[in-house]
């Protein structure tokens, strides 16, 4: 028997975190449905909008890049909400943005242990490999799915 060493154990146990987080914010953002929401702040279905532009301009470029780049550079980014779901519905905008997700998790599962090695260079996160982009996109979620939480 073959046993996973600790770093596949880590990557196992990022990406089922990142592929996860769908089913979390749907069930988020249907709680939230109908909290009234501060001034100034975005509600459920402009969060899901945000995730979802961030899904594919952010990670699914960076995922891209540190294939295909040695060394990639990428600034800091934080996009708007996803264009053409002005007036989609919030299961709608959950759901696309898991369709985008779970493209991006096929990407890394696809990974052999090369790809995980690869890495590029982040203006604020500095060095990161693709465990490392897991673990940002991760606090990404994590800060956002806390704010609906909060409302």
């Amino acid at each position: 028997m073959i046993e996973a060493s600790a770093s596949q154990v880590d990557r196992a146990g990022l990406l089922e975190t990142f592929a996860a987080f769908p089913e979390r914010l749907g069930l988020a953002t249907a709680a939230a449905l109908g909290r009234p929401v501060r001034v100034g702040e975005w509600g459920p279905a402009e969060v899901a909008r945000h995730l979802l532009a961030v899904e594919d301009e952010v990670w699914r470029l960076r995922f891209a890049r540190v294939m295909t780049e040695d060394d990639p550079h990428w600034s800091w980014t934080e996009p708007g909400q996803a264009a053409g779901f002005d007036d989609a519905p919030l299961p709608a905008i959950v759901a696309a943005f898991a369709a985008a997700r779970a493209a991006n998790v096929a990407t890394v599962r696809a990974l052999d242990e090369a790809g995980w090695a690869r890495s590029g260079t982040h203006a604020i996160y500095g060095r990161l490999d693709v465990a490392g982009l897991l673990r940002v996109a991760i606090e990404h979620d994590a800060d956002h799915l806390a704010g609906i939480a909060e409302r």
